[in-house]
């Protein structure tokens, strides 16, 4: 899409229009972000269900992320060969259907089909909904309207598994699904009627490169989501997986530098801003996604919270992230967007290294004082990481780019989870065997040769112990899983200044002259 076009866009709506054509937008956004996190929660009953196994409902999560991540790298070519309006409209109409279908589904085998082909179809909304709204954008609504699109962004997985707990608990675990019907219904029609078509570009279609690209990911993703349950590179399935994956990769690395017609141009990656905002991304992905897999877990099994007070303290870091997007914008305005990435990085930073000292007497009010800094710490990060992206790259490959970076935080969530999840697993057994090994009669200071206590009862006894070794092994697990979230945001902080500022406005309002823009 031309500068020219990108203009037109919101020409000859009426102010209504306008605001009516972004709420579409980010209800489209916000459907199939909540779909990514909805189900997790209702696993045990999909399970019960459909007759499923322990092992094969996994599936049910692990088709909907393979299917994204393999198909978003296509966005780009697809939006210049049918145009943006149609894919837009296809997308949603196809990630309804799906969801319909999966509200359906009879068995396990129907239930992956059904995800696979709503991931495929949802693959497209998230970086078309951005696309447009930087379409729609100007050099001064920009920040404000990112402002927006970013809240949705960050509050979806948090809102996730409120919503997915409470239409299970109340209805049934095919509600989660459609509810989907009456979003995409607005969505559509909002969509349908105002956004306006695009011209089409003829451009090849790089095959070769989207298959490498396609089995790398397919690989990567199966051997991220699959690893905990085969025990890793215990198995020769994750050995094989890893061996496709890199393989897969290096052969695309060499085709995308010598091909003529490359999936993903090789002028995007000669930006240095694009290069690191997609590092950025999958350092958030792995920060945020993977506290969010470990934390609901923290809360119930460890302090012993219920579901919906998990969800209330999980809540603060949707607060933080509100509050500090209501001010982002007019920051960005003052302000060099590094600087605000930079103290995003500390704040989170600090955040969850004060969170690798906390013990099993923190207080819920502790835990939510940390959300809420942890939740600013990200809004900081967010905001200005997708200006300075974009800042400096020449605007057609912006479809491109947006599927970029949305892959880069799939594949960095998917990432963090895993491996967070194993090393919890791996942690607590080393911790276990280590505190079990001090818990000897000589150093509690008791001799069992004078206690006449009866087999039943030292029974007893020994397993309240062993749950209490359990518990704090598990405790010290976290807390290792939290200092490494926060090691690896550290390493990432001084990589911000090597971003280029993004282009000043003048005092007139007007963009100064860029020549990357142009």
């Amino acid at each position: 899409m031309s500068k020219t076009e990108r203009a037109s866009l919101a020409q000859g709506m009426s102010r209504t229009q306008y605001y009516l054509l972004i709420a579409s937008v980010m209800l489209a956004t916000l459907m199939q972000i909540l779909d990514q996190t909805v189900a997790n929660v209702a696993l045990p009953h999909m399970q019960a269900s459909l007759g499923a196994t322990q092992d094969n409902i996994s599936w049910i999560l692990t088709s909907y992320i393979v299917a994204q991540a393999v198909t978003i790298p296509i966005t780009g070519w697809l939006t210049d060969r049918i145009g943006l309006r149609r894919v837009f409209l296809f997308s949603i109409t196809g990630f309804v259907t799906a969801s319909m279908l999966c509200g359906i589904a009879l068995n396990v085998e129907q239930m992956v089909l059904y995800r696979l082909l709503q991931g495929m179809a949802g693959a497209f909304l998230g970086p078309l909904s951005q696309t447009v709204i930087l379409d729609l954008s100007t050099d001064r609504n920009r920040n404000q309207l990112m402002s927006v699109y970013g809240a949705g962004i960050m509050i979806g997985p948090i809102m996730g598994p409120i919503v997915g707990g409470s239409l299970t608990e109340s209805f049934d675990w095919r509600w989660i699904f459609f509810i989907n019907l009456p979003l995409g219904l607005l969505s559509f029609a909002g969509l349908f009627m105002l956004l306006p078509k695009a011209a089409r570009i003829g451009r090849p279609f790089d095959l070769f490169g989207f298959s490498l690209l396609a089995v790398a990911l397919g690989a990567l993703q199966l051997m991220l989501d699959r690893g905990q349950q085969v025990d890793w590179f215990n198995s020769w399935e994750i050995w094989i997986e890893a061996g496709v994956s890199v393989s897969a990769f290096w052969m695309l690395f060499v085709h995308l530098r010598t091909s003529s017609h490359p999936l993903y141009a090789r002028e995007m990656f000669r930006d240095r801003n694009l290069v690191l905002g997609v590092i950025f991304f999958m350092v958030i992905g792995v920060a945020f996604m993977g506290a969010m897999a470990l934390l609901p877990i923290l809360m119930q099994r460890i302090y012993g919270y219920p579901v919906v007070t998990t969800g209330l303290l999980l809540s603060a870091r949707g607060m933080g992230v509100m509050c500090m997007f209501a001010v982002a914008g007019n920051l960005l305005s003052k302000f060099d967007a590094r600087y605000l990435i930079f103290t995003g990085f500390v704040i989170s930073t600090i955040s969850y290294w004060e969170m690798s000292y906390w013990s099993l007497d923190n207080s819920s009010t502790q835990i939510m004082i940390n959300g809420f800094v942890q939740g600013v710490g990200m809004g900081c990060l967010f905001l200005p990481v997708n200006i300075l992206t974009y800042a400096t790259l020449d605007p057609k490959y912006r479809t491109d780019a947006v599927g970029l970076i949305y892959l880069s935080r799939t594949i960095g969530s998917s990432i963090g989870i895993s491996i967070l999840m194993a090393l919890l697993a791996s942690s607590q057994q080393v911790s276990h065997a280590g505190i079990a090994a001090h818990i000897t009669p000589e150093r509690l200071g008791i001799d069992l040769s004078r206690l006449a206590l009866p087999e039943n009862t030292a029974s007893v006894g020994m397993a309240i112990m062993d749950m209490e070794v359990q518990r704090q092994a598990a405790m010290i697990a976290f807390l290792n899983n939290f200092w490494l979230i926060a090691a690896i945001l550290a390493i990432a902080t001084p990589l911000t200044f090597l971003m280029r500022p993004a282009k000043k406005t003048r005092a007139d309002g007007e963009p100064e002259y860029h020549p990357v823009m142009e």
